[in-house]
């Protein structure tokens, strides 16, 4: 075999050069797209255990005081607020962080949020009347909207939920620790537009960054707390007529 030309080794070692370097250029967008990825669900998980955690701070609380607290005072005082809620509306809010003794922020330095119905934030909640109203939806195969928990009608027999929690994401609507209202990077997203001015009906679905979703693009993360777990909490502690 005759050997190359010193032209022809000069090509080879160039496109030799170039697959190196297309190949480190690869790598290097290959390992950012990774680390990106995983730095976001760090940040996802290190959410759902703030959101435990505040659960958990809610139960605490209730079988302490014989109730669940109400919102708190304001974006910027993180004590509940002082007088009981006149309706659905002043029962939701942020999650009063100073009363709870927890983080009041998510992973994205949002605010967490929180609703509670009415009547499970004023003592003594009396079990064999109270009525736990919030809801939360979904969404089926088709888009249309499905019970996640709860139902149309909450009353004695029927249970909805006590309570409601809630981070709003990296992408979605929310406000800052510093109280500073954040506009969401999504158009479209009316999913995280409802929750965001909800106070009875909150949605959950997977997290997706499709506009062209039913609902839009949503990463909010929720949970919530049900009458069964609230009440066997205060029964264990003996707070609940």
């Amino acid at each position: 075999m005759k050997p190359l030309p010193p032209y022809g080794r000069q090509r080879g070692a160039a496109l030799l050069l170039l697959v190196a370097v297309l190949g480190l250029g690869a790598a290097s967008l290959l390992i950012g797209a990774f680390g990106r990825n995983t730095a976001e669900a760090e940040r996802q998980l290190r959410t759902l255990s703030t959101l435990a955690q505040a659960r958990e701070a809610l139960l605490g609380f209730a079988a302490t005081h014989g109730r669940l607290p109400r919102p708190a005072a304001s974006a910027l005082d993180g004590r509940e607020r002082p007088a009981d809620c006149a309706g659905d509306a002043d029962c939701s809010g942020f999650l009063p962080w100073v009363a709870l003794g927890v983080a009041g922020v998510d992973a994205w330095g949002k605010l967490l949020r929180y609703s509670v119905t009415p009547e499970m934030a004023r003592a003594p909640i009396v079990s064999f009347s109270a009525v736990a109203n919030r809801v939360v939806l979904g969404r089926d195969g088709g888009g249309q909207f499905i019970y996640v928990a709860g139902q149309e009608q909450c009353d004695v027999s029927a249970q909805c939920l006590p309570a409601v929690l809630f981070s709003q994401g990296k992408d979605g609507h929310g406000t800052s620790g510093a109280g500073v209202t954040q506009r969401p990077a999504a158009r479209g997203a009316i999913d995280a537009a409802a929750n965001d001015g909800a106070s009875r009906s909150f949605i959950s679905r997977p997290a997706s960054g499709n506009d062209a979703m039913p609902g839009g693009a949503f990463d909010d993360q929720l949970t919530w707390i049900t009458v069964p777990a609230l009440y066997q909490r205060m029964r264990a502690a003996r707070n609940l007529p």
